[in-house]
């Protein structure tokens, strides 16, 4: 119970705080129980304890009940603020637990705990002692050396330019020199200006903008990106559609923004020549695919293999010749450009994890889910745009889309081939 709670309670300048709880085999109201708390126990403590007497004289808060009525029994709580001494506060306490019925039913009260406001109001003033401090601590005056690197810092920043005609944030120097540096958004181009480097620009999006191809034509390229996956998936796509010569990642992760100087220079002295990175993806990506087709075939022969064979019982029947069947076939899906990168993307960073990611229909991920769960997380949702996963097309699959009106399902492979739902079906060789 706070202190401002206790205020509404008693007008006195109460110091310690009653607590009890009552059970009442019955159905009573709060009148009945404050009656019976000042008659069961008037004349128990004597005349100096009466609760009547010390109400009246302020000594005893206005005591506050709260009742809840389940099932024809009735709970609640007895709150009697006190300024008495803790040995009084005590006995009248204890007063309160002889009171064994309430109107015609039976009752128990039980008392929780004595609080001591002064220790509430000791706890508040040391938190807000603690606030205070931590302000005046934040608001001192600065020394002259963090004065100057505030200055630097803020000149630093103010250099950033809009380079070419993207518009795309980078240092002063992006022109001038022959060497550049390439990352990914402003904060990292702001970060690399505050420790002195100038000659960064950045990517400002997921797509290579056509200033940044002619810059790779004719200056010596370092990119410099995140230490995660999408470090990797950025460095594919420049490399596909320009010309870089090193990379260089932030430790593992981190992101370019936010890592110091020290590591800065760190992860510049150790860049890669793009030959070798190439080939290191390459290697990732091959092994990530090996090992998922190794682990479908594995699925595919244990679900074969614990199929158990139906015998059929022999007979001679003669049937009229029937044209086989003409599997209707599954139709292609026409892709634009942005989606199939985008698409593309998201496969390549599931290969391997068995997963699926859940898209709106701005492509953005929703969540990610196990493949092994898909079916069932769809039951559960409405609207679904795509999905995107490591895994087959199954018919279970396709049936759970439908209901939770899916768009898209982008997939390695599909079992589907006679494809007569609504919902497009793409695999990795569509894209």
């Amino acid at each position: 119970m706070g202190v401002f709670t206790m205020g509404k309670i008693s007008p006195v300048s109460a110091k310690y705080i009653v607590h009890a709880i009552i059970q009442i085999e019955g159905v009573v109201d709060r009148p009945d129980v404050i009656g019976s708390v000042f008659g069961q126990t008037e004349g128990l403590l004597g005349a100096d304890l009466e609760l009547r007497e010390l109400q009246r004289s302020g000594r005893i808060g206005r005591i506050e009940v709260e009742l809840d009525t389940t099932g024809g029994k009735t709970t609640g709580s007895i709150i009697v603020p006190s300024s008495l001494d803790k040995t009084e506060t005590a006995l009248v306490a204890a007063a309160l637990e002889t009171i064994q019925r309430i109107g015609p039913c039976n009752s128990k009260v039980r008392v929780e705990k004595l609080e001591d406001i002064r220790i509430t109001k000791r706890s508040q003033v040391i938190e807000r002692a603690k606030e205070l401090l931590a302000n005046l601590t934040q608001s001192v005056l600065p020394d002259s050396r963090d004065i100057k690197e505030e200055v630097a810092n803020s000149v630093r920043v103010m250099e950033i330019v809009e380079f070419g005609k993207d518009r795309l944030p980078a240092g002063p120097a992006i022109d001038e020199s022959d060497e550049i540096i390439i990352v990914e958004g402003r904060a990292d181009v702001i970060n690399l200006l505050k420790n002195d480097i100038k000659n960064s620009i950045a990517l400002n999006g997921t797509s290579v903008p056509q200033t940044i191809i002619d810059l790779c034509r004719r200056k010596t390229v370092t990119v410099f990106v995140d230490g995660d996956r999408g470090g990797d998936l950025i460095i594919r796509e420049l490399s596909m559609v320009t010309e870089i010569d090193f990379v260089c990642k932030a430790p593992d992760g981190k992101e370019v923004e936010e890592i110091t100087k020290k590591e800065i220079l760190k992860a510049l002295r150790g860049k890669v020549a793009i030959e070798q990175v190439k080939m290191d993806i390459e290697g990732k990506r091959e092994l990530l695919v090996k090992n998922n087709s190794r682990d479908m075939n594995f699925r595919e022969r244990r679900e074969v293999s614990s199929e158990k064979p139906v015998m059929q019982p022999q007979t001679t029947q003669f049937r009229p010749y029937q044209k086989p069947m003409m599997f209707q076939p599954r139709t292609l899906v026409k892709l634009n450009k942005i989606e199939s990168e985008n698409y593309r993307r998201m496969l390549d960073d599931l290969i391997g994890t068995r997963g699926a990611y859940i898209l709106d229909d701005k492509s953005n991920i929703l969540g990610k889910v196990p493949y092994s769960e898909l079916s069932t997380t769809l039951k559960d949702l409405n609207s679904v745009h795509a999905v995107v996963f490591d895994g087959m097309v199954t018919k279970d699959i396709v049936g759970s889309a439908e209901k939770a009106n899916v768009k898209f399902l982008i997939a390695m492979d599909s079992e589907i081939r006679d494809n007569n739902s609504k919902i497009m079906i793409v695999t990795n060789k569509d894209i």
